[in-house]
């Protein structure tokens, strides 16, 4: 697993932005593209060996003064410097914390929340725990996911869908970004210094490079809302927008899917048993 989040998210902008990005000249002919640490630094207002030791991983508490900097030069979006903020508290006394804890993710489900998800009927909605566990569903998503595989597995899981069972790239024509995403997600709702999330990690990175490559990368923050493109072995193609809700200090989302289309609404309807008219396409 990458201990070193903040280290890896520092370098990875770093050299994605160009000295003239950063109002630089290109100068000599360089190695890589992107900024040197060096010049990072001085514009920055800090010593090459503070940025060294934080791209290192060997000084994880940077001040906000600095992540300031940092992300005012590396021209960060409101959301990575969120996450960059995020990264900095991930460290010292919160990897020692998430060792200890043995508690295995939340996978009850209260009353009110089996209740919300009766009353989205027959939208195909999800309730997802900090390592994708799929944990509760409607009719209407176990409809639809039944037959894509997603509901195989005792819990059934997301990421482990996704890496391990090979349907899942037929499956979804945009299996790279919904991976991405997935990761995502799995980095910013558990720590991977949590014991069980580790060992999922494990699982997953020894199952081979798709996994440990995207856990290497440079942290991101998932989407929360978007567009699924699924080519559903008994519907045909589902066009399926979706947004996603956190539940707040639980570490679990519930994710609800909408048809984005007529023909899908209609084929959704289909797989429900239902006349059309059930689901509404919605769009924008």
């Amino acid at each position: 697993m990458n201990d070193n989040e903040l280290g890896t998210f520092l370098r990875t902008h770093r050299e994605a932005l160009t000295p003239a990005e950063a109002g630089l000249p290109a100068g000599f002919r360089r190695r890589t593209p992107g900024l040197r640490r060096a010049e990072l630094a001085t514009l920055s207002g800090i010593s090459v060996e503070y940025l060294t030791r934080l791209e290192q991983g060997r000084d994880r508490n940077p001040s906000p003064k600095v992540l300031a900097a940092l992300g005012d030069i590396l021209q960060l979006s409101m959301a990575d410097r969120l996450l960059l903020h995020r990264l900095t508290r991930e460290h010292g006394d919160d990897k020692h914390l998430c060792q200890t804890v043995t508690a295995p993710p939340e996978r009850t489900v209260r009353p009110t929340l089996r209740a919300l998800l009766e009353n989205l009927e027959p939208a195909p909605a999800v309730l997802l725990n900090r390592m994708g566990d799929i944990v509760a569903w409607t009719q209407g998503y176990e409809r639809y996911a039944r037959p894509l595989g997603l509901l195989d597995g005792d819990p059934p899981n997301m990421v482990r869908y996704l890496f391990t069972d090979d349907r899942s790239r037929a499956v979804f024509p945009g299996w790279d970004r919904l991976a991405d995403e997935q990761v995502a997600h799995l980095r910013s709702e558990a720590s991977l210094h949590d014991p069980h999330v580790a060992a999922l990690a494990d699982e997953l990175t020894a199952a081979g490079a798709p996994f440990s490559d995207r856990l290497a990368a440079a942290p991101a923050l998932p989407s929360r809302f978007g567009l699924e493109v699924v080519e559903h072995p008994q519907a045909g193609r589902l066009r399926l927008s979706f947004e996603t809700l956190v539940l707040a200090d639980e570490g679990r989302r519930l994710v609800v899917h909408m048809p984005a289309d007529e023909a899908t609404a209609i084929a959704l309807d289909r797989l429900n048993g239902r006349r059309p008219g059930a689901l509404r396409a919605v769009s924008g």
